[in-house]
């Protein structure tokens, strides 16, 4: 596990994630499993898809969850 990656849930933060966070941590987990920092400018494309995919994902994962009684965001 990427020690850079925080929870992203309450109770672990007091209000849910920003966009801004959850990007960070898509970024981290890409970082950590392609082993660059930096892609070269041949792999820039698929490196950003990649971030740009599993911050999705992990946005709609946190919309999704329910906390101990809270609902999910989008329940409405």
């Amino acid at each position: 596990m990427c020690r850079s990656i925080k929870t992203l849930r309450p109770p672990a933060l007091p209000e849910e994630a920003t966009d801004d966070e959850i990007r960070a941590a898509a970024l981290q987990y890409v970082r950590k499993v392609s082993g660059f920092r930096a892609p070269a400018a041949h792999n820039q494309e698929v490196f950003d898809h990649a971030v740009d995919t599993i911050a999705q994902a992990t946005a709609e994962l946190l919309s999704g969850l329910e906390i101990r009684g809270r609902t999910p965001r989008n329940a409405g």
